[in-house]
């Protein structure tokens, strides 16, 4: 599992890939970013893949978020 901010990596404790009863992987992993760099943040990217597998990639962007 990897998190990036606007395209740069940032490394985050990942928990283990766990195989769950209905043959699907889970994970959990949590971003913390300072009040400054989420004002400055663009976008940020978590991506999740397992082995050889497609990855499966999330994008949240600031303007986005209310509040």
């Amino acid at each position: 599992m990897s998190w990036k901010v606007d395209g740069t990596s940032k490394k985050q404790e990942t928990s283990p890939g766990v195989l769950e009863k209905d043959g699907l992987y889970s994970w959990s992993s949590t971003l913390t970013l300072t009040a400054q760099e989420w004002t400055k943040a663009g976008e940020v990217t978590c991506e999740a893949q397992q082995k050889s597998q497609t990855p499966v990639t999330k994008t949240l962007r600031r303007a986005d978020c209310s509040g």
